[in-house]
């Protein structure tokens, strides 16, 4: 085997410089679509690439540059600012001036802060910078208003299993490694859809002298890589399909998005609150239990920690998923809520306050008032008077009976 010992990791080395080499992402790059378009015709208009690592975000980027014929800038937002990009725009001018154009992309655009952000708006109007963003978060949430206003956003999805499996054997053939159809469907199956992810366990590979083999693989990539931000979308994603999940009583569907979770890193407090949270919202009085149960998971992941916890909550996670649900709780708390909004702070009644002074007595506090354990009348009035909302007395016909 020839040795290669190349200065930059051979994802980047094999990255394509055409639209005929990229492999994935047909639904925008595929021979009939809107960017493909835009880029045979020269007019692709500054972008936001928003999809999971190795998705081939910055491989999009730099083949646009390739086949528009223009300059290719490139920033990762984790380590420049302002300063870098005014140098870009001094070189971006120069060539401007000379019939050329620039293309700048932005790695993790979405880490840049506000005022740097807004550093990017006149050079976008004026079509000085052919601006590509690329971020694995939500640009709704991650990008200014006024940037996101002028940049066409464009979804990437994880890379399919056909994909990488042309991607890894594109590599396999510049590394003239020998490799089983087998082992590269297995190298797919631990890169998560991810391009690089796939080519750096391709890296590994090489540079051993060992034989290729399930084993040697599986040390290599150490375990699946799966997508997960704790701070980011796919978090509020994978715990709104684990509660989903659990609400349609799916057992299958619920351990595997809490194994998601445990396994990507999850603060299992975090979803245990989220279970106590459930096991009110959408069982509540049917099955009392379940807040016992939830309330005892988080004790138990308190007490132990990860792994050793993640038993407790597949326990909880399957009761919960296999219990009766009742949302009567959470319709009650909803209508008595959405009452107190139009009625506002309507006075306690005076039979219902306590009267610890003469004065208070004098005034009419607590007069009148009936101790039920010893007086049973069941016409006393708890409520205030005045309520507004007919929906609230809607309230008693719900079934929370225990």
């Amino acid at each position: 085997m020839p040795k290669f010992n190349p200065k930059e990791p051979i994802a980047s080395l094999l990255r394509p410089d055409s639209l005929d080499c990229f492999f994935g992402q047909e639904k925008i790059i595929g021979k009939k679509s809107w960017l493909r378009e835009v880029i045979k015709k020269d007019r692709v208009p500054s972008l936001v690439f928003w999809g999971p690592p190795g998705s081939g975000k910055t491989t999009l980027a730099y083949i646009i540059s390739k086949e528009t014929k223009a300059e290719f800038k490139n920033l990762s937002a984790t380590d420049s600012g302002i300063k870098d990009l005014r140098e870009i725009v001094k070189q971006a001018e120069i060539s401007q001036r000379l019939g050329g154009k620039t293309v700048l992309f932005i790695d993790e655009i979405h880490r840049w802060n506000k005022a740097q952000q807004d550093a990017l708006l006149p050079y976008v109007e004026k079509g000085l910078l052919i601006l590509i963003g690329a971020t694995t978060e939500n640009p709704s949430f991650s990008i200014n208003s006024s940037l996101l206003s002028r940049l066409k956003v464009i979804v990437l999805e994880s890379l399919d299993e056909a994909s990488l499996i042309k991607i890894i054997e594109r590599g396999v053939r510049e590394l003239n490694l020998k490799i089983k159809k087998d082992l590269i469907k297995f190298i797919v199956s631990l890169s998560g859809g991810d391009a690089r992810r796939s080519l750096n366990i391709l890296e590994l590979i090489y540079l051993s002298d060992r034989e290729i083999s399930v084993e040697l693989i599986k040390e290599l990539a150490n375990k699946p890589q799966l997508n997960y931000d704790k701070n980011g979308e796919e978090h509020y994603n994978i715990i709104s399909a684990l509660h989903k999940s659990i609400r349609g009583s799916d057992t299958q569907a619920s351990l595997y998005w809490l194994v998601r979770m445990i396994e990507s890193g999850e603060d299992p407090l975090y979803i245990a609150r989220r279970l106590i949270r459930f096991a009110s919202e959408d069982i509540g009085l049917i099955n009392n239990s379940a807040l016992m149960i939830a309330n005892s998971a988080y004790e138990a992941c308190a007490k132990i920690g990860l792994p050793e916890c993640n038993l407790a909550l597949a326990q909880c996670v399957l009761y919960l998923a296999k219990s009766r649900k009742s949302v009567a709780v959470y319709q009650a708390y909803q209508a008595t809520l959405d009452e107190i909004k139009i009625s506002g702070s309507l006075p306690v009644p005076l039979h219902l306050r306590n009267a610890p002074t003469e004065l208070m007595k004098s005034i009419g506090y607590a007069k009148n008032y009936k101790y039920t354990p010893v007086e049973n009348d069941s016409n006393q009035e708890y409520l205030p008077k005045g309520l507004k909302s007919k929906e609230f007395k809607k309230i008693k016909n719900l079934k929370i009976d225990l």
